[in-house]
């Protein structure tokens, strides 16, 4: 790649390579280390991919004995912030239930909780988890709950299995999800 400087393997430099994924122990030998090189390597992908980082000897040894004198002590934290993590995504995902019924007030307030479940599940890439749906948009209650009609109240998924294009399978079921969401839009 033109304009990039080239750096040498890791191991034909002097000092102590250290390897991504400890952050504490790399920004300590980084601070402790008059000098530190990141080393990349170019990806079949197409692009850098961070390998670690290259710091003095020194650094490392004084980063290394640090980060085994307060590791009960950064594992507690890191428990904690789990802890707190989840309490948080337990509140959101009432929250969201509750939009759920705010626009939707005939829906079953245990299949509220359901839609909103599976839409907030952490990692899934739903939408639960945008930032449109942490702000409650009307737009992000809708695709969740729309999503949740089309696979518990339709035949979209067997429409799947049968092999039809997942635009043609919507479509054969739109009538049917769009009853069953303004059924649920109407107050019991």
């Amino acid at each position: 790649m033109p304009g990039l400087p080239l750096v040498p393997p890791a191991d034909q430099v002097p000092g102590a390579g250290l390897a991504r994924g400890d952050t504490a122990l790399t920004r300590r030998a980084t601070k402790y280390s008059g000098l530190s090189a990141v080393v990349v390597r170019w990806s079949p992908r197409r692009h850098y991919e961070r390998e670690g980082t290259l710091v003095e000897e020194e650094a490392l040894q004084r980063a290394e004995a640090e980060c085994l004198a307060d590791e009960d002590r950064r594992e507690a934290q890191r428990q904690h912030a789990a802890e707190a993590r989840d309490r948080a995504d337990v509140r959101f995902v009432a929250a969201f239930a509750d939009a759920v019924r705010e626009r939707y007030p005939g829906c079953a307030a245990t299949v509220a909780r359901t839609i909103a479940a599976r839409a907030c599940a952490r990692y899934s890439g739903r939408v639960g988890r945008t930032a449109a749906a942490k702000a409650f948009s009307e737009e992000a209650i809708d695709l969740a709950v729309r999503a949740h009609i089309r696979h518990r109240h339709t035949k979209y998924d067997e429409l799947l299995m049968k092999g039809w294009d997942r635009q043609e399978a919507r479509a054969a079921v739109r009538a049917t999800l769009d009853a069953f969401a303004a059924s649920w839009r109407a107050p019991t």
